[in-house]
Parts: structure tokens; C-alpha cells; sequence
């Protein structure tokens, strides 16, 4: 179902302002994506992307398609020329993401918000004008909250990652942290009438609740929190196994029965 109005949250391009070429271009691949993915609508890639360009390790975008598209990019750019302009549709949009999210700028002024995602604005009108044109039925219309889709891909690049994001089983106390950050952004999926959203609210906001938007803030500083955080926290790697380099007279391992020295070793 593809959401309507599709103008982005504040901080990304108002709909009003010059296009930006790389956005129209992702976006343009991504609604050919959705063609065959009812998912893989710009929202929802631009939320796994951002997750990509958190990572402690730059992730290359070779990567990244399997496993956020499964076969769906083959088949919406089967044509050698399609696929060249679909990869680098995606790709400029990454760059943006690790822009936005270079460590350095970040920790130059780390109360900045430079994260610019691209969300649908769902608003009581927006909801009441996609049930009245039969995209949505009531309660379909009432799920629909600003970032949900986003914070969707997001939480999914997490998932399909493990390795570069671990759970906090996987590591020291010092994972509790960003558990807390992920907790932000999951938040934005959450039903706003559950108790696991108001119990969240209880425990980490004082005062009045919070609008949508001071939730959304939350979520995407909570990013670039977490960006910053696997600088100095990189996941540990699996140790290498380095096979012992035999003695110079010793039987040489490639079953020749020369010494070591005389064969592979000379």
C-alpha cells in the first residue's frame, strides 16, 4: 500500500523546495522496488539505509541488496543499463546517510541534528483522506503514525545484520546502552494507545507527553547517539585461525614427501 501525503518529516527537503536529484532518483528506484515489494517504498529503504550508515563498519552496498531486497532487485532492474542507474540511486542516497551521520560532525556539536530521513506525515487528515479513497479501512488508517514505516526498515537492517548489530547477550553491561537508543526508535511502531508506549513514556519522559515530533527527534538523535557510540564500541571480531607454518625439514603439508625447505618452503 503506498502511503499518501508522502511529504517528509521537518528536516528533510520540503515538498515546496527545489527537488533534490538524489532524492528523486531514489525515490523514482524505489517505487519501482514496490512494484514488486509492497515494502521496499522509499520510507521504508531509507530506514534500513540509515541503519547500514550507522554501523561501525562501512557496509558496501553489494552487501546490503540480498539481504534488504531478496530477489525483488533483480526482477525491478533486470535490464544491465536499469540496474547501473538503480544501484547508483541507492547508493547516493547512502552517501547522504554517512554524511549526515560522520562521527566527526556529530561529535563537533553532538546536540545538532543533522539525520534527515524521509517519512510520510500521517495526520488525522491524511488518515481520514486514504480510508475515503479505499486504500484503508479504519483501523488499517489508525496504525498509521509518522516514522512507523521508517523506524520498520530500520529495525529490519538490525535484524539482518547481527554481526554488526549483537544483542546484548553477545556483549558486556556496556550493550545496555544502545538497547536503550534502539528502544527510541522502536518506539515509533508502537501503538500509541498500548501500555508498552505508555510505560516507555512513563519511564523516560518527564512532564507533559511528548508530540510526535519530539518523538521523532528522540529516535533520530538516538541514531546519531549510536553512531558516535560504535566508534569507540566496535563489536568484537571472531579470532583468526592461522595454520602453523611447518619446520624447514619437516614433511612438506602438500604431500609431495619432500622436507619443507625443498619444496613449498624454498
Amino acid at each position: 500500500m503506498n502511503e499518501e501525503p508522502h511529504s517528509p518529516h521537518p528536516g528533510a527537503p520540503a515538498a515546496e523546495d527545489a527537488p533534490d536529484p538524489v532524492i528523486q532518483a531514489f525515490d523514482d528506484a524505489c517505487a519501482r522496488l514496490s512494484g514488486f515489494e509492497d515494502h521496499l517504498g522509499a520510507e521504508w529503504v531509507d530506514g534500513y539505509l540509515t541503519a547500514i550508515a550507522a554501523s561501525w563498519r562501512l557496509i558496501p552496498l553489494d552487501e546490503v541488496l540480498p539481504k534488504m531486497c531478496a530477489d525483488a532487485f533483480e526482477r525491478a532492474f533486470s535490464d544491465p543499463q536499469d540496474e547501473s542507474w538503480a544501484r547508483g540511486a541507492l547508493q547516493g542516497r547512502l552517501d547522504q546517510l554517512l554524511g549526515e551521520l560522520d562521527p566527526e560532525a556529530l561529535l563537533e556539536d553532538p546536540d545538532a541534528l543533522r539525520l534527515a530521513p524521509l517519512m510520510g506525515e500521517w495526520d488525522d487528515a491524511a488518515r481520514r483522506r486514504l480510508v475515503e479513497e479505499g486504500h484503508a479501512d479504519e483501523a488499517q488508517a489508525q496504525r498509521l503514525h509518522t516514522g512507523a514505516y521508517w523506524a520498520e526498515g530500520f529495525l529490519r537492517a538490525l535484524m539482518d545484520f547481527p554481526v554488526d548489530w549483537p544483542s546484548p547477550s553477545q556483549r558486556d553491561a556496556q550493550a545496555q546502552w544502545p538497547l536503550q537508543a534502539v528502544e527510541a526508535i522502536t518506539l515509533l511502531m508502537a501503538d500509541p494507545s498500548s501500555e508498552a508506549y505508555e510505560g516507555h513514556l512513563r519511564a523516560h519522559w518527564k512532564g507533559d507527553p511528548p508530540t510526535r515530533d519530539e518523538l521523532l527527534d528522540a529516535a533520530l538523535m538516538a541514531v546519531q547517539d549510536l553512531r558516535v557510540w560504535w566508534i569507540d564500541h566496535p563489536p568484537p571480531q571472531p579470532p583468526r585461525r592461522v595454520e602453523p607454518t611447518p619446520g624447514r625439514n619437516d614433511p612438506c603439508p602438500c604431500g609431495s614427501g619432500r622436507k619443507f625447505k625443498k619444496c613449498h618452503g624454498a
